[in-house]
């Protein structure tokens, strides 16, 4: 079973079992949390595409963990004026772990 869900203005492929990483999500830890905003759904060969949305479908998942992701490097740089600048950022992001797939 494959998916592809919209969640927090972003699209994400999702499986059974998998595991995603996605920007701060509602929800305390072990909560479970429902998708029903499905694009399009792959089952055994049948293909389902929605107008914008599947009707019906729904992917279940369960927050893993609350934090932020890996640290990213902004560094800033302007040439003959000795001017340089290197802050980090961590974006807050949610584990989630799709629980099952229901169409």
């Amino acid at each position: 079973m494959f998916a592809i869900i919209e969640a927090s203005g972003k699209q994400y492929p999702v499986q059974e079992g998998s595991i995603i990483q996605m920007d701060s999500y509602q929800g305390n830890i072990k909560d479970e949390v429902i998708f029903d905003r499905v694009l399009l759904y792959r089952d055994e060969g049948q293909v389902v595409v929605g107008r914008p949305y599947v009707d019906g479908a729904k992917v279940k998942g369960l927050i893993l963990r609350n934090g932020r992701a890996k640290k990213i490097m902004v560094f800033k740089y302007k040439p003959k004026i000795k001017y340089r600048r290197c802050t980090g950022h961590r974006q807050p992001a949610t584990l989630i772990k799709i629980q099952s797939i229901e169409s």
